[in-house]
């Protein structure tokens, strides 16, 4: 079944003629720009396919959806996707803008993590926000992970991070989870605060992954929004949530591209288990068909 963010449907008119034309390369070019993949991109995936198409001299459809499989893996497989959780505890940095959904990724990645048998502590730092602390723990309970909460509303996020981590160590968990604020009231002033949580869990051990979460629904203008905590925050992986509800499929080559940072989870839906590690080849497969 295609996915509801696959090119496959936008293709089909592309890759049904009977052979390769100008009116081709047109429509192929009007449905990766209608994908999200950007101007930038969709020019030099084009240009690479007219090369390959003439440089094998063919004139099959069905050889140019096979060379747009091709590109499209080669490009998104240039950064590694692997996630880095090898320390123990395995120390990761969760951080977004309010409203892309990071909590509900947190309580995904920690049942994640959980299906492969990893004990996961999740550290509610963000403090701001009551609502906040009590969802992530709801995420958490449901994950089957531990949790530690603010010990007083309002507590300083830098210092549940210590105790999360300082728990971790003591108790023997392998990976941690941390919430972070997605808004206060300036963005130095949110920075800083990161800075802050960064230093102190650095202290007790090495962060093993900033993860940045975005909203592929929001494509390019999410990507502005979260431009700040890709300068400052260190971030050394992105989260894609919510693909299902995107026709923007192509938002995932772009946003790999301009970052230069590499996708490593993607979410395809609301459920709790609907958050997957992320691969280049399976990925084109379901957004080409």
């Amino acid at each position: 079944m295609a996915s509801p963010w696959s090119l496959s449907g936008a293709l089909r008119g592309v890759f049904g003629r009977k052979t390769i034309d100008e009116t081709t390369w047109d429509d192929l070019e009007a449905s990766l720009i209608g994908a999200d993949f950007g101007p930038d991109v969709t020019e030099a995936v084009v240009d690479d396919l007219r090369q390959k198409v003439a440089r094998f001299q063919t004139t099959d459809p069905a050889d140019l959806r096979r060379m747009l499989r091709e590109v499209l893996e080669e490009r998104l497989s240039k950064l590694d996707s692997t996630l880095k959780l090898s320390n123990r505890p395995a120390v990761v940095l969760m951080v977004g803008v309010n409203g892309v959904g990071k909590t509900t990724t947190i309580g995904k990645f920690a049942k994640f993590l959980r299906n492969f048998d990893r004990t996961v502590l999740v550290g509610a730092a963000d403090t701001f926000r009551a609502a906040a602390v009590e969802q992530v723990a709801t995420w958490a309970e449901r994950a089957g992970a531990q949790i530690v909460r603010p010990q007083q509303q309002g507590q300083d996020p830098a210092s549940v991070a210590f105790q999360t981590v300082e728990r971790a160590m003591r108790e023997g968990f392998e990976i941690v989870l941390i919430d972070t604020a997605g808004r206060l009231q300036t963005k130095s002033g949110l920075m800083d605060e990161l800075g802050k949580i960064k230093r102190v869990v650095e202290k007790q051990t090495e962060i093993a992954e900033v993860l940045l979460v975005l909203d592929a629904t929001t494509g390019q203008n999410g990507l502005a929004q979260a431009q700040a905590f890709i300068e400052h925050a260190g971030v050394t992986g992105l989260v894609l949530t919510k693909l299902d509800g995107s026709a923007r499929g192509g938002f995932v080559l772009a946003v790999q591209e301009q970052t230069g940072i590499p996708i490593k989870l993607v979410g395809q839906g609301e459920g709790i288990n609907d958050l997957t590690g992320f691969t280049p080849h399976v990925f084109v497969q379901n957004l080409i068909g």
